[in-house]
């Protein structure tokens, strides 16, 4: 049950880098490599003012404002200077990287000492007289574990809640106009570079608030740990789409989320099963191009198979 337990904690934290990804590659088609430095970068500057005694939350603050600034350097890239929109997240991802060791002034920054939400967790829970162990669903678990599950669970919702009102403003679906048609946008008198630095800085922002809570809830941050977080993302987003079946705002901010806690629970259970850790990364992109090509597949199937009964 502790493995569950850890597994859909994750996969919650993550859902927040899903939401990211989200952003960028449906809303804006954009296939933004930032992700794998923001992430890194969240988590450096949330441990860096942790160590140093910071407010967890003001911490996770720092670390959406850190994450947007860099998202919307891509989008000035892109925009401005006119590079591509896959080299422009190349340019600031490789950057980011010396960035990050800058920030943390080595590769590694452990948070054993420090006070995170984590701790503001466990003191909710000792203080509605929660300590030690509990019973759950007839298994034994950690209170502690318990707890930053349900504060996780309940940021997400409010995260989802706010994303889902913020897209539904007058700037928001602006937003989301300039991914669907920058032509028409651009007619209504609205700049479509504005538009997309802002969309690239919120997404980029919310996979670094992921990458501090996922440091605050692992006790380190790490250079190394935004490795492969974009395909989770585009994992995440596909199995999403697959679970609600539809393309609208609200379900498929749930489909995403949804489909971040899945995939961590399948990765559990393979390495549970005795997955060679190394192997993780080569079944994920298998995993991923399967989810990006049987769609197609089925759809073709479906379109053959009235014509068969016709003939």
């Amino acid at each position: 049950m502790t493995l569950v337990i850890g597994a859909l904690t994750i996969g919650l934290i993550l859902s927040v880098l899903a939401l990211g990804v989200y952003i960028s590659f449906r809303i804006f088609d954009f296939p933004d490599i930032t992700a794998e430095g923001s992430i890194t970068l969240g988590a450096a500057v949330a441990a860096i003012l942790l160590v140093a005694g910071m407010n967890p939350f003001v911490a996770t603050t720092a670390a959406f404002c850190a994450g947007m600034a860099a998202g919307s350097l891509t989008g000035v890239l892109h925009t401005k200077f006119k590079i591509n929109g896959l080299l422009s997240g190349i340019l600031v991802m490789t950057a980011l990287y010396s960035v990050n060791l800058h920030v943390m002034g080595k590769s590694n920054v452990p948070l054993l000492s420090a006070t995170t939400f984590g701790n503001y967790a466990e003191d909710a829970a000792r203080a509605l007289g929660m300590t030690g162990s509990m019973r759950l669903l007839g298994w034994e678990v950690s209170v502690r574990d318990v707890s930053i599950l349900v504060a996780v669970f309940g940021a997400i919702v409010m995260t989802s809640v706010l994303l889902d009102r913020f897209f539904r403003t007058h700037l928001g679906t602006a937003m989301r106009a300039t991914g669907d048609n920058p032509q028409m946008i651009r007619a209504l008198g609205v700049d479509v570079g504005v538009m997309m630095i802002l969309g690239l800085g919120v997404s980029n922002g919310l996979i670094a608030v992921a990458g501090a809570l996922l440091a605050q809830y692992q006790g380190f941050a790490d250079v190394q740990m935004g490795i492969g977080m974009l395909v989770w993302g585009l994992a995440s987003v596909i199995i999403g789409e697959a679970l609600v079946g539809v393309r609208s705002l609200g379900l498929s901010i749930v489909g995403t989320i949804m489909g971040s806690v899945l995939f961590r629970l399948l990765v559990a259970m393979a390495l549970r099963w005795g997955l060679d850790p190394n192997d993780l990364k080569l079944i994920t992109a298998i995993f991923v191009f399967g989810a990006l090509v049987l769609p197609a597949l089925l759809a073709k199937l479906r379109w053959r198979k009235p014509q068969v009964a016709h003939a």
